[in-house]
C-alpha cells in the first residue's frame, strides 16, 4: 500500500472517530494528569531524597535499601518495617478468609425465593453505603472503652470494659476484623450473582442421583462459583495489603497504641504526610506494587483449580 493511500485511511479514520475520541478527552486529561504523571514521578522521586519542597538529593537505592533493612534487621534499617509487615501479613492471612467465608455463607442463606428474602439482602447490604471515614468514626464510638455499646452490652453480663482499638497487642487488630463483618453484604452480592449463573438443571440431576444438600454445595455451587472465588480472592487481597483504614479511628494517627495497628499502607502515608519523607514513601509504594504483582501472578500461574463456564 503506497504512503498517499495510508495517508487517506488514517485521515478517514480520523474523521469518522474524532467525535469520540473527544468525548473520551476529559477522562485521558484525567488518568494522565492524576494518575499515569504521578506514578511515574513517584518512581522518580523514589531514588532521591526527597520533602515535596525542597530540592531532591540523590540516594540511589537507598530508600529500597532502608526498606529492606529494616524488614530483615530492625536494628540497621527502618525499625517500624518489621512491625509493619506482621501487621500486614496477619490481618490479610485472617481477614480475606474470614470475610470471604461469611460473605459467601450469607449469600448462601438468601439465596432462595423464600418471601420477604429481598428485604434482608437490602438490610445485608446497606452497611456498605456507609462511606469509610464514617464508618470507621462510627465504629471508633461504638468500641470506646468508657460509653461504647459493646463496652455496655459487657458490663450488663458483668465484664469488665474491653479496650478494643486502644490495645498494644493484636488484640487491637481483632477489633478491626469484628469491624469488617459488618460489611460482608459487598460480597454476598457477588456470590449471588455468580450463583445466579449456575444453571438449575445441575441441582435437578443431583437431586436425582440422590444427592443431598450438602453434596449439592461441595459438588455443585463451590466448583461453579469458583471463577468468582478465584476474582474475589485476588481483588480482596490487593485492597487488603493496602488497607489504611486505621486513619479514620486508630491512635497515633491511625499507629495506634505500640503500633498494633500500623499496617503498610498507614506506613506509606505516615513517611509522606507526617514526617515530609516523600522519596522514602515513593520507595515503600513502588516495594507494595511489586509484593502485589508477584501475588497476583502466582495466583493465576496456581488457577487450574478455577472453573469458567465456557469450559463445559
Amino acid at each position: 500500500m503506497s504512503k498517499s493511500k495510508i495517508s487517506v485511511k488514517i485521515k478517514k479514520t480520523i474523521k469518522n472517530s474524532y467525535t469520540g475520541w473527544l468525548f473520551n478527552l476529559p477522562l485521558f486529561i484525567g488518568l494522565a494528569v492524576f494518575t499515569l504523571v504521578p506514578v511515574v514521578l513517584s518512581l522518580y522521586d523514589s531514588f532521591f531524597k526527597y520533602d515535596g519542597l525542597n530540592a531532591r538529593e540523590w540516594v540511589g537505592m537507598g530508600n529500597y535499601s532502608r526498606i529492606f533493612a529494616g524488614i530483615f534487621n530492625g536494628e540497621s534499617g527502618d525499625r517500624d518495617m518489621q512491625k509493619v509487615v506482621i501487621n500486614t501479613l496477619v490481618y490479610t492471612v485472617v481477614s480475606i478468609p474470614v470475610n470471604l467465608v461469611a460473605s459467601y455463607f450469607l449469600a448462601l442463606l438468601v439465596n432462595n425465593s423464600l418471601k420477604g428474602v429481598t428485604a434482608y439482602r437490602i438490610f445485608y447490604y446497606l452497611p456498605c453505603m456507609i462511606p469509610a471515614v464514617a464508618g470507621g468514626l462510627l465504629w471508633a464510638d461504638m468500641f470506646d472503652g468508657t460509653y461504647g455499646i459493646f463496652n455496655k452490652i459487657l458490663g450488663f453480663f458483668g465484664l469488665g470494659p474491653y479496650q478494643f482499638f486502644k490495645y498494644e497487642d493484636m488484640r487491637a487488630l481483632l477489633a478491626v476484623f469484628i469491624m469488617h463483618l459488618w460489611s460482608v453484604g459487598g460480597g454476598m452480592i457477588l456470590w449471588l450473582s455468580a450463583f445466579k449463573n449456575i444453571g438449575k438443571h445441575y441441582y435437578e440431576a443431583a437431586k436425582l442421583d440422590g444427592a443431598n444438600a450438602w453434596h449439592r454445595l461441595v459438588h455443585i455451587t463451590i466448583p461453579m462459583s469458583s471463577a468468582m472465588i478465584f476474582y474475589n480472592i485476588i481483588t480482596s487481597t490487593i485492597g487488603t495489603l493496602q488497607y489504611n483504614g486505621t486513619l479514620t479511628f486508630g491512635i497515633r494517627n491511625g499507629r495506634g497504641a505500640n503500633n498494633a495497628l500500623y499496617m503498610y499502607a498507614v506506613k506509606i502515608y505516615y513517611e509522606a504526610f507526617e514526617k515530609g519523607k516523600v522519596g522514602y514513601a515513593s520507595a515503600l509504594a513502588w516495594v507494595l506494587l511489586a509484593v502485589i504483582a508477584i501475588i497476583t501472578a502466582i495466583m493465576f500461574k496456581t488457577s487450574s483449580w478455577v472453573f469458567y463456564a465456557e469450559e463445559n
